[in-house]
């Protein structure tokens, strides 16, 4: 971040605003992508769905698959919004000059606890957001890493070309959602919520990809009508037999 201020920040701001119009107009397309509210609404709302179901009277494919869904909706809704609250934390603490205000006062102006929106640009809210998302999502993904990884760049590099965050307030924001994120989910792991420490000692999901695609089959099947989701009561609320050794056979 040091090595940002001093490179990067200073020629940054009058580089973006030689730059012509539709270069503002591409990246103000998905900037917002970063916004916490969307994917905190999502997820929560996810949660309380999933709490409000009867699991115990769905298939066991059905019932893994509603167990995943919660432990890693709620691992990204806690990661989002804790380091969201960090952000503002720091944003109306340090009170760092947004870019607007470049020709008034330079790059590295700080008004410590100034409380005023033009003050609240280190760290970048949105650049947080989407570093703790995509680390998340690596984690709960791990073949589209890479893509999550450079969609997540671009994302947060638009802060900088639609000219409301420096480039070290986004390499903060970043820093601060990976970091919260990373830690977060390797306490999951040593507790085996969601994931787990492999032999080499690497994080991964706790859930092999055979048995997330059967996950993924059973909740298509029964979203779809191709096969009842809820187990038969006709034997004292407990699954037939032809049922559950379908559901080992899946």
């Amino acid at each position: 971040m040091g090595i940002a201020v001093v490179l990067f920040d200073i020629p940054t701001y009058p580089w973006i605003r030689s730059l012509p119009g539709e270069y503002w107009r591409t990246f103000a397309a998905f900037t917002d992508v970063g916004k916490a509210h969307w994917i905190l609404w999502s997820t929560g709302l996810l949660c309380l769905y999933l709490l409000a179901l009867e699991a115990s009277r769905l298939t066991f494919r059905l019932r893994m698959a509603v167990g995943a869904a919660f432990t890693y909706a709620g691992f990204i809704f806690y990661s989002v919004a804790a380091t969201g609250i960090l952000a503002i934390i720091f944003k109306w603490s340090l009170g760092r000059a947004r870019p607007k205000l470049y020709e008034q006062v330079g790059p590295v102006e700080f008004d410590l606890f100034a409380f005023h929106g033009a003050y609240t640009s280190f760290p970048s809210g949105h650049s947080t957001t989407v570093g703790a998302l995509a680390t998340a999502l690596a984690f709960i993904f791990p073949t589209w890493r890479w893509l999550i990884v450079v969609a997540a760049f671009w994302t947060a590099f638009s802060r900088i070309m639609v000219g409301a965050h420096y480039p070290s307030d986004v390499i903060a924001g970043t820093l601060l959602g990976m970091t919260f994120t990373f830690f977060t989910v390797r306490a999951m792991a040593r507790r085996r919520i969601g994931f787990q420490l492999s032999e080499a000692g690497r994080i991964e999901p706790i859930m092999s990809r055979a048995s997330a695609a059967r996950c993924v089959k059973a909740v298509w099947y029964g979203m779809s009508g191709r096969r009842n989701p809820w187990r038969s009561t006709q034997t004292g609320g407990h699954e037939p037999q032809k049922n559950i050794d379908r559901d080992q056979d899946d």
